[in-house]
């Protein structure tokens, strides 16, 4: 290569990154035979959009040495539940791929899924501001099918090589050992002020998508374009998604921050109990297929895991749906051994040149070999293919399968039995020329960094909007620097103005930061209403869960009939009293309890009911428990319905009425109320920027 296309492909590759002047000597960064490496953005590619080459050394290098960083739980997605299911197709794919899974309509293939939170260890909360992974193994006739996402359709980065600084950046800081799964801190927001391509990532993971209420209640993405195949041997692109037949709904951050401490296994607890009352969680699985040609005239690059496909573009076709229907017999054997590789694919199905995408489909495989102990981790049943397998590898740590015969290769003439390749229904790739030239290019279709990021931003609510700016100030308002701050606050005004002067309102800042240099200019897209939660919520109390608050002489019509009307809207109900046993009701009667109140705060439920006797509100005045139980569910947007002993408390209380706030008797009012959250309230009760 000439000097001239050299300097001009190292000015190329930086793709946009922002690179800190450091004042004085540093060291050189190298690999760990002591190489310097001259460019750590890119892995090494077969032109700029190419795939990925196998001969990267300082890729594989560090991957491996990322992946094998945590003895014996995952490095991310440590903390997670997961269910047995199936998936049935409701519509054919066959014109698109020869996969049979997306052919054979009606079809119901066993599944495993296990939903995840990324930064924290094992032993993390259930419920910080994170994202959350999704994945999805399918047992089909073919072999296994990995199907590996987020609960958001984008990612921080562009290309594998910078996953473990990524990584390393919003895990505890190494030398004090936290914060533990949490995003506010220096190091996580050092690293993102400096590359800009996080920005859209950012902006989900500010919002309200990473503070969901229920495990059941978020979409998952494949976030990738992946390739089918036909018959014919043409490719489509496609991308994956999972919309729970729930809905969407999120928490607010004071009561998640509330409920991590009530119910750390908030999730996995809602979950489970689900599944076992036979409220069975349900995902549609929708795709979006689109041609090279149609990519072409794309506004943006789908190759860049920082961008989405608006579903206005390119509009989600339904094809089938998944169903959860059996919690793990033994979470270890199951939900922490089960391995998952973006490289299981079937027959019908490729890859794209996606350069995220491609290191995957060396790191995962490569994680699994070290977390479980062996290159037989296929073996342990959650991992087994359903379907007949058979090869000629041999050997390794905990082997259990028991070969016979004297051939262990292929081709050989010795054995009429052996497994042999079928190359008309064996795995085929997709026919795609790549030209080029090779090095370490980032695409300039991927210079981007602020058009989708500002696109999500106008499509939210204006209650979505404030929590987003909310959810910045509460995060840089951790971090120490002050430049780090600033150089956030920066970004931000490439994305939203508005936006950067509230969080730099809410920072206290002294003059508003200059805007960074961008490597493209800020793109107009549409709003897309399909990026919102609030205005994606579904009326309904399905998957809700309704509480009854109840003390000595509680009037237990009242309170049956409000519990009849929740079950009967979906709901699960649970009554809660001052003590676990129960209490005695107003006609003698005893009424068991599902939990104490001091144990069961308003913030484990979706909306309540006080149901008390004046007595019994003016017991429940001395006990600080019952005070916060109505003043959070107030706070928290909730729907309340009260008798006189309710109303009692919330005067004591000082919790003020509003229309969702409803007499007991009218309970056709309180279910109505109870379906969502009461948003205009939000500004009389909390101070957002």
């Amino acid at each position: 290569m000439s000097n001239e296309k050299h300097k001009k492909n190292k000015e190329k590759s930086k793709g946009g990154e922002l690179h800190q002047v450091v004042k004085g000597d540093h060291a050189t960064l190298t690999t760990n035979q002591g190489v310097p490496i001259a460019d750590n953005q890119n892995s090494l590619k077969a032109n700029s959009h190419g795939p990925t080459l196998l001969e990267d050394f300082i890729l594989r290098e560090k991957i491996t040495h990322f992946d094998h960083e945590r003895i014996p739980e995952r490095i991310v997605h440590a903390r997670a539940s997961g269910a047995h299911g199936y998936f049935e197709l409701t519509e054919s794919l066959e014109k698109y791929t020869t996969a049979k899974i997306l052919t054979e309509v009606g079809e119901q293939t066993p599944v495993f899924s296990r939903i995840s939170t990324v930064a924290g260890g094992s032993g993390s909360i259930d419920t910080p501001r994170d994202v959350r992974g999704f994945a999805v193994k399918l047992y089909t006739k073919e072999g296994n099918w990995d199907l590996i996402g987020n609960n958001v359709p984008v990612f921080f980065i562009q290309d594998a090589i910078k996953f473990p600084d990524l990584v390393h950046a919003i895990k505890m800081e190494p030398d004090r050992g936290f914060p533990q799964a949490a995003t506010a801190h220096d190091t996580f927001w050092d690293y993102i002020s400096l590359t800009p391509e996080s920005m859209h990532m950012v902006m989900w993971i500010m919002s309200d998508r990473t503070l969901p209420r229920s495990l059941r209640m978020i979409e998952g993405f494949g976030v990738h374009s992946f390739r089918l195949i036909n018959e014919k041997g043409e490719s489509t692109f496609v991308k994956y998604h999972w919309r729970p037949v729930l809905g969407l709904q999120s928490t607010i951050w004071d009561e998640t921050v509330k409920i991590s401490g009530a119910d750390p296994d908030y999730h996995r607890r809602d979950l489970f109990e689900a599944i076992e009352s036979g409220n069975f969680p349900e995902w549609e699985f929708a795709v979006q297929l689109f041609t090279q040609e149609e990519a072409d005239q794309f506004p943006f690059d789908h190759l860049d895991p920082t961008k989405l496909i608006p579903e206005e573009l390119v509009p989600l076709k339904v094809i089938g749906k998944m169903v959860l229907d059996r919690w793990p017999n033994n979470f270890f054997a199951e939900t922490e051994q089960v391995a998952f590789c973006p490289s299981h694919i079937l027959p019908g199905m490729d890859f794209s040149n996606d350069p995220l995408l491609q290191g995957r489909l060396h790191s995962y495989h490569d994680t699994q070999l070290f977390r479980l102990g062996s290159p037989n981790f296929h073996q342990i049943p959650i991992n087994a293919p359903k379907c007949p397998f058979s090869n000629h590898q041999r050997d390794g740590y905990m082997q259990m399968d028991q070969p016979v015969g004297r051939v262990a290769y292929e081709p050989n003439s010795l054995s009429e039995t052996s497994p042999r390749e079928t190359p008309l229904h064996g795995f085929q790739s997709a026919a795609i020329t790549e030209l080029g030239e090779k090095g370490r290019i980032r695409p300039e279709s991927f210079s981007d960094h602020y058009s989708q990021a500002r696109m999500f931003y106008v499509s939210q609510t204006t209650y979505e909007q404030a929590h987003m700016a909310s959810a910045f100030v509460f995060e840089l308002s951790k971090v120490e620097h002050l430049h780090i701050r600033e150089a956030m606050v920066g970004h931000l005004r490439h994305i939203d103005q508005d936006l950067a002067n509230r969080v730099a309102a809410g920072l206290a800042l002294d003059k508003m930061p200059e805007k960074p240099i961008s490597a493209a200019i800020v793109q107009e897209f549409e709003p897309s209403h399909a990026l919102q939660v609030i205005g994606k919520m579904k009326d309904t109390l399905k998957g809700r869960c309704v509480c009854i608050l109840i003390a000595e002489g509680s009037d237990g019509d009242v309170i049956k009939k409000i519990k009849d009307a929740a079950i009967e809207a979906g709901a699960t109900v649970k009554i809660i009293a001052p003590k676990v046993g129960g209490a005695k009701l107003a006609d003698g009667s005893k009424m068991d309890a599902d939990g104490q109140l001091a144990g069961s705060p308003s913030v484990l439920f979706d909306a309540v009911a006080v149901i008390l006797s004046v007595d019994g509100a003016k017991t429940l005045s001395k006990e600080s428990a019952a005070i916060d139980f109505v003043r959070d569910a107030f706070g928290h947007l909730k729907a309340i319905a009260i008798d006189d002993g309710g109303q009692a408390l919330l005067n004591i209380a000082g919790v003020k009425e509003d229309q969702a706030v409803v007499s007991a008797e009218n309970v056709e009012a309180f279910i109505t109320a109870a379906k969502t959250r009461q948003w205009e309230r939000e500004k009389s009760v909390r101070i957002l920027a």
